[in-house]
């Protein structure tokens, strides 16, 4: 059996393989209106395919957990009933195909109220516009030169998120989902905080690095209280924001050590697992992409703070997912764009690798 193939149990939870979808914004939750931030046929057919195709685990897009806190107007929330109502269709779909649905609650901080990637390449949006908003973030520090200023976070505004971060749990479990994943990357509210290169504060919340991980680790001891103890909580981290890595550039940036200290401080609060990107907070870093150039952050989280990861980044092969958790560098893969380009890529891998693939009765004759 490739090790890509077998089971793999968190807490009393156990995925059929180690092939997993990684979240992905697909901006079409309408903007406006009574069904505001709601899953809607585009979301189910989305994410039901990938479900269909063989994949273990299929995380939610980045899921607002207030209005304010989406990237764009046209983002999925879990901020009321109606939400939680259309979720329930799409877990119930990815259950009946033996696929783990989980959500992965964000906040965009500072990158929010901003139109969508396909629109004047995600220019933001006024706060004065019709669908616009004035973001928040740690310190009154713009994403880009054009990008809105954001308002810092007073201290009650960040006890506020932080109960938005429960109750969003909360309603995720009525809706049906099994694993909820605490996005903390790609430059979005959480990541602002631990980082000295967008956290400027001088307040408990800022400086130091016990002071720059309070706001996100009082954000796990909130979802962990609500979350059932036998189901897992993930966290998606961005290792590095690039910075340091470059010789030639002086900016104060999250570190790969950094990242190593924080998993350990999140697998004493309950964190399951650490889901391990990089990057997105400083929009020049530079960034040296290349086929699996993420998983070494990765493979040192899992070495040296003994928790268990999900690499992620240009992972597109079966032989290199393959190699990627065989070789004990991740428990688990988190694809991504493979995953648009081919829904059925875990039926293809383990027709490759030799497994025995997932397929539907529907499609066995075929």
């Amino acid at each position: 059996m490739p090790k890509l193939f077998e089971p793999y149990t968190l807490r009393s939870l156990t995925t059929r393989n180690r092939v997993w979808m990684a979240s992905m914004c697909q901006y079409s939750a309408a903007p406006a209106g009574a069904d505001t931030g709601t899953a809607n046929d585009w979301h189910f057919t989305h994410l039901a395919s990938r479900a269909a195709g063989g994949t273990g685990l299929i995380l939610t897009e980045a899921t607002a957990v207030s209005p304010e806190g989406r990237i764009t107007p046209y983002d999925l929330g879990i901020w009321n009933d109606t939400q939680v109502e259309a979720f329930r269709r799409v877990t119930a779909f990815l259950k009946e195909q033996g696929t783990v649905p989980g959500i992965q609650l964000a906040h965009a901080g500072r990158k929010a109220s901003t139109e969508r990637t396909w629109v004047d390449r995600g220019a933001p949006i006024p706060p004065d516009a019709p669908l616009g908003w004035t973001p928040v973030g740690p310190s009154p520090l713009p994403f880009t030169p054009a990008s809105n200023v954001p308002e810092e976070l007073t201290e009650d505004g960040i006890r506020e998120i932080v109960g938005q971060f429960a109750d969003a749990a909360r309603r995720a479990l009525a809706a049906g989902f099994q694993v909820v994943e605490i996005h903390g990357a790609h430059g979005y509210l959480l990541h602002q905080f631990l980082s000295p290169y967008t956290n400027r504060r001088t307040d408990s919340y800022g400086g130091s690095f016990e002071n720059r991980t309070r706001f996100p680790l009082a954000v796990v001891e909130a979802v962990r209280a609500v979350w059932p103890q036998e189901l897992p909580v993930l966290y998606r981290i961005s290792a590095t924001d690039w910075l340091s890595e470059n010789a030639d550039d002086d900016r104060e940036g999250w570190t790969g050590d950094d990242t190593v200290a924080f998993a350990k401080e999140l697998a004493a609060r309950g964190v399951d697992l650490m889901d391990v990107s990089t990057g997105g907070n400083a929009p020049d870093a530079r960034i040296p992409a290349a086929p699996g150039f993420q998983v070494p952050f990765a493979e040192r989280v899992r070495a040296e703070a003994g928790m268990p990861v999900a690499a992620v980044g240009l992972i597109t092969g079966a032989a290199q997912a393959e190699d990627i958790v065989a070789s004990g560098r991740a428990d688990a893969v988190l694809l991504a764009r493979q995953l648009l380009r081919d829904p059925y890529f875990a039926r293809h891998a383990a027709e490759e690798l030799g497994a025995e693939p997932y397929v539907p009765q529907q499609y066995h004759r075929s």
